[in-house]
């Protein structure tokens, strides 16, 4: 037997963990720039719910423990990986300051 997708077998109880977690109004948990909750769903910068542990690897879409709010542009770069580095946009040095 061929397993769905299994963020979609209980659609009601995905949504209002996605619920949840958007009513914190918690930053993007990948790279700590705020999350415009108001932006349509496909939007780079738009919400969306990133599993820390990834279900591809056994962590669950239901726990709120392995949740989190992301940019979807950020977690499409996370993929499957259960850690990202964070990094800020740090300019670069001058000649000087070598």
């Amino acid at each position: 037997m061929a397993k769905g997708n299994p963020r979609r077998s209980n659609g009601s109880r995905r949504n209002a963990l996605r619920k949840r977690v958007r009513a914190m109004g918690l930053p993007c948990a990948l790279c700590g720039r705020p999350i415009d909750y108001s932006l349509p769903a496909g939007h780079p910068m738009s919400y969306e719910l990133d599993e820390i542990v990834p279900v591809s690897k056994g962590g669950s879409p239901y726990d709120i423990e392995n949740v989190q709010p992301a940019h979807r542009i950020c977690n499409q770069r996370k993929s499957n990986k259960t850690s990202v580095i964070k990094t800020k946009n740090k300019p670069l040095p001058h000649s000087r300051e070598w």
